[in-house]
């Protein structure tokens, strides 16, 4: 070929090209994907990253290691599902509407639990609000594939993830638990065929996700993870339970014989040493490994969020009263910090330092506002979230000085809780309790466990406090327990000394019995024998 030929055929090549990597150059580029792993009932210190010595959970603790990990995480309630539709809301409990776990008896129902208590609670939305433009919406209107695995607890037909902006749901319903199989196959529940004889729901949910994350590795996705576990029932493998019933042995915690301390309304758990609830914290810690790796084997890692946290605390009282919240008092239900500080973490690339602490005060409602935005999306007009954007937080910026963030729980929690609105700032906690109208104050700089009601020495802070309280909830019109004819103070008296004495007892001799070294819960250790064959 003569040089000029050569000449002209070199030049259509460029001519052909330049097009193509003008439009390379302008591309925008991928739109990150976001992976929400949400945990049922998994207290602040149920991680070792957190401080727990006995629990294991290295895969949690790489995502607070890579990412930001917020030391004043809060959920938007001490129970799940108000929490839940918070998260997928932006919104504060009043005003979305779900203020109790759906299934709980409001008004004279309540008495049929025998607990004598002063006031009959309010009655509260019984699904998630189709008015709502949820979160995921939200990303399903910008072009991603949405997918939720796991509990849902929002709603039955017709108010399921599906009818919520996800496209895919599995084993999502209106149960707040696995209670028709338990935690091992057979699962006897609907949007999840049961696996082989003895596999882990834990472990499948973490699987499923992590087959929608390699099915759909070229478009961007929300995947939305939200564990059964850790909530009770509490099952465990025979090799799980014998890894934490020696390293109980080990350290120094078998011959224990005082577990429980009775705090108001029922014992509470005083120790982690539990060891078929260590089990399932790491066996949700694998699923949380799965995902975590399919994201890294399929070179996700770089451009996907990961969020992780809880939907309420550890439950040290009521339920399976299976792990200790302490340093900080009380747990699921409760209106302290046991009740509603959680593991609260999130990994933005590009964008959070590894390893990054902010000790700032942040909420379940913030979540929504803080994932668009990272996402490089709009809220959408028409729904008005209360939270706000991390971002500048895991940029290394500061929000607005002393933010004050607020909780209201009217009902009585199945751990003891009691009805009560909360108002926090960075160092003060109000605590407001609707059957007497009394107050509690807490330094939560110099007090963090809550032991000391500084209200009576702090006369101006608890004014501001009161009054900013009494405001938020007028104009939130929450809702109100009402005071119930048939209270007999005397029998009420009479409950809770059985609660201290009868039960604090019996609860000593169980969990004792489960680091017993010839402990079996039943005939086949709830079906699971078949996951340890290898």
């Amino acid at each position: 070929m003569r040089n000029t030929e050569i000449a002209r055929v070199c030049c259509l090549m460029l001519a052909w090209c330049l097009p193509m990597l003008s439009l390379s150059a302008n591309a925008a580029p991928r739109k990150p994907n976001v992976v929400f792993i949400l945990v049922d009932d998994l207290g602040w210190n149920d991680l070792s990253g957190e401080g727990s010595t006995f629990y294991e959970s290295p895969n949690i603790d790489s995502i607070a290691a890579r990412g930001m990990k917020f030391t004043r995480g809060y959920a938007a309630c001490q129970v799940c599902s108000p929490s839940r539709a918070s998260i997928l809301t932006g919104k504060y409990t009043p005003n979305h509407g779900i203020t109790n776990y759906l299934g709980a008896p409001a008004g004279e129902a309540w008495r049929k639990f025998g607990r004598n208590d002063s006031h009959l609670p309010p009655p509260y939305a019984k699904e998630l609000n189709q008015n709502e433009v949820t979160i995921a919406e939200a990303f399903k209107a910008a072009g991603y594939k949405t997918f939720f695995a796991g509990k849902w607890h929002l709603g039955q037909e017709g108010s399921l993830p599906t009818d919520h902006g996800f496209d895919i749901n599995i084993a999502g319903s209106q149960s707040g638990g696995p209670y028709a199989g338990g935690y091992f196959s057979p699962y006897n529940m609907p949007s999840i065929e049961d696996g082989p004889a003895g596999e882990s729901l834990t472990l499948r949910l973490g699987q499923e996700t992590a087959n929608f994350i390699m099915a759909n590795k070229d478009e961007p996705f929300f995947a939305y993870l939200s564990f059964y576990a850790v909530h009770a029932p509490i099952q465990t493998t025979p090799a799980l339970w014998n890894k934490y019933r020696d390293k109980a042995e080990a350290q120094g915690l078998t011959q224990n014989n005082s577990r429980f301390k009775f705090d108001r309304r029922l014992p509470v758990r005083q120790v982690q040493d539990c060891p078929i609830y260590a089990g399932m914290v790491e066996t949700m810690d694998a699923a949380v490994g799965t995902v975590l790796k399919a994201l890294k084997d399929n070179g996700l890692d770089e451009n996907t969020i990961v969020c992780f946290t809880s939907d309420n605390g550890g439950v040290s009282s009521g339920d399976a009263y299976s792990t200790s919240c302490l340093p900080l008092r009380g747990g699921k239900g409760r209106q302290w910090e046991g009740g509603i500080r959680e593991p609260y973490y999130i990994i933005a690339p590009g964008m959070t330092k590894a390893g990054s602490i902010s000790d700032t005060p942040v909420h379940g409602i913030d979540w929504y506002p803080t994932l668009m935005d990272l996402a490089g999306l709009q809220v959408p007009a028409e729904q008005q979230v209360d939270g706000e954007s991390l971002v500048p937080l895991i940029k290394g910026n500061k929000l607005p000085a002393d933010r004050l963030l607020y909780w209201h729980y009217p009902h009585y929690g199945n751990q003891g809780g009691e009805p009560s609105s909360i108002i926090m700032g960075q160092r003060w906690k109000l605590i407001y309790y609707h059957e007497d109208g009394r107050y509690e104050l807490y330094d939560l700089q110099n007090d963090p466990g809550e032991q000391t009601n500084v209200a009576s020495k702090n006369a101006e802070i608890l004014q501001i406090y009161k009054d900013q309280l009494q405001l938020w909830l007028k104009q939130t019109h929450a809702t109100f327990p009402t005071e119930d004819p048939k209270f007999e103070p005397a029998k009420r008296e009479e409950h809770w000394q059985r609660m201290s004495g009868e039960l604090l007892e019996k609860l000593e001799k169980e969990h004792a019995r489960y680091l017993s070294k010839d402990f079996k819960p039943n005939k086949d250790w709830w079906g699971s024998v078949q996951e340890t064959k290898d």
